[in-house]
């Protein structure tokens, strides 16, 4: 099938382009558009007033499935991420039971093969995410597993990280990593700061992210192994990474919205839409991120998408950590970074595409002719109010309710193939 795109203004990060262009897709190809015959097309898509961004790679997700599917599945968070402009996504490995076996990641993959967005599923670094015995990582690597996180918890023990390490350097497979030091959190549920003190509730301090964000640069150094640090949060883990990049360490780093957005100042009370792990920090800890994210330090944005059921997340700051984001997450960092001027729009598709997919090591983030057909189309001239009925993914876990935005995702196609549609 071909499918004309005309009249839209095309943003490509890995040409550096931004402009009006055609765009032209054959299969799932995306093909020289120039001395085409709209004519000939089988689908003709005026997008006049909209812009046309490769489909966005988000390297953080949890889908709950198997074993918590009232939180989340792999239909509703997949639906939910092509309709948040999402063609490709890694699922986190933290379900019940967790994926440490190549039969468990063989076996969501198989299932994933009829969803509308690509899903790549992440192994467990150890058996039951218990942290002392390892997977095998290599049947997993064999089985289609592209990535390795423990994503929830910290491998605490520094042997088994170690040798995890050098097991992912020999595959050339990265590690996602969730920085926790969980004898450090004791029982806090939110930042340590004067908003816990005010609400009386028990801190987390940014020790409890930065000892193990140093311990795993290091050990990254040593092994060779590539290693992407998840959800950063504070200013001490961009100093650290800062220094571990400039010594050579394969690293990288993601941030969040809600990380760069919020603050703990904006925390309105026991609400458990606020309630995060890592939790949000102090103004100080958001300009750090805010300044590596434009710097170019921190090469990807992905939301930790962790869906909750309504019912949980009632219990204020007892109820579990995590918001949902995979559906707004481009409507708020457009609003926030390139509709102010901080960021254009090549960079936010960079750190939303193109980065990810290279962390990955998958097709992404380029409109090039000969690239993979995953495309989203964006309405970012007109404002819309986030509203949870909305979301397709069964959380509504979010603490954005009610916030204005632009960037309303109008169509999706993952390999050519429609995987959301508003009508344009």
């Amino acid at each position: 099938m071909r499918i004309f795109i005309k009249n839209g203004t095309l943003v490509d990060p890995s040409r550096d382009f931004e402009g009006r262009c055609p765009l032209l897709i054959d299969n799932d190809r995306i093909v020289e558009a120039d001395s085409f015959n709209e004519a000939e097309a089988d689908r003709v898509i005026d997008a006049e007033g909209l812009t046309i961004l490769p489909g966005l790679v988000d390297l953080h997700v949890h889908l709950r499935d198997p074993g918590l599917e009232y939180k989340e599945t792999l239909e509703t968070g997949c639906a939910a991420a092509s309709r948040g402009g999402v063609t490709a996504l890694v699922a986190m490995g933290n379900t019940k039971p967790p994926v440490d076996t190549a039969e468990r990641a063989r076996a969501i993959m198989k299932r994933a093969e009829k969803l509308p967005v690509r899903l790549f599923q992440a192994g467990t670094l150890t058996m039951g995410m218990q942290g002392e015995t390892l997977t095998d990582m290599e049947a997993m690597v064999k089985a289609g597993v592209r990535a390795f996180s423990e994503d929830g918890k910290s491998v605490m023990n520094t042997a088994r990280l170690y040798e995890a390490m050098e097991t992912a350097a020999r595959l050339d497979v990265p590690i996602l990593s969730h920085c926790e030091d969980i004898n450090l959190v004791r029982g806090g549920v939110m930042n340590a700061d004067r908003n816990a003190e005010r609400l009386g509730l028990k801190g987390i301090t940014n020790a409890v992210e930065d000892i193990i964000t140093a311990r795993n640069a290091i050990v990254a150094r040593e092994t060779g192994c590539r290693v992407h640090l998840c959800h950063c949060s504070t200013a001490g883990s961009m100093t650290i990474l800062r220094q571990a990049l400039a010594a050579g360490t394969r690293i990288s780093a993601e941030v969040c919205p809600h990380h760069l957005l919020l603050t703990s100042d904006d925390i309105p009370g026991n609400d458990g839409n606020y309630k995060m792990n890592p939790p949000l920090r102090t103004k100080a800890d958001v300009d750090a991120l805010r300044e590596a994210l434009l710097d170019g330090t921190v090469s990807c944005i992905s939301t930790d998408h962790a869906p909750h059921s309504d019912e949980e997340k009632t219990r204020g700051f007892a109820s579990p950590f995590g918001i949902v984001g995979i559906e707004t997450a481009a409507a708020l960092i457009y609003t926030e970074f390139v509709r102010t001027g901080q960021m254009t729009l090549c960079r936010m598709a960079e750190k939303m595409s193109l980065n990810p997919a290279r962390v990955l090591g998958i097709e992404g983030g380029s409109l090039q002719p000969g690239s993979r057909a995953d495309i989203a189309v964006f309405d970012f001239e007109h404002p819309y109010t986030i509203d949870p009925a909305e979301f397709l993914s069964k959380g509504h876990n979010t603490p954005f309710t009610g916030k204005t935005v632009y960037g309303r995702t109008k169509l999706t196609l993952c390999g050519g193939r429609t995987a959301w549609e508003e009508r344009i």
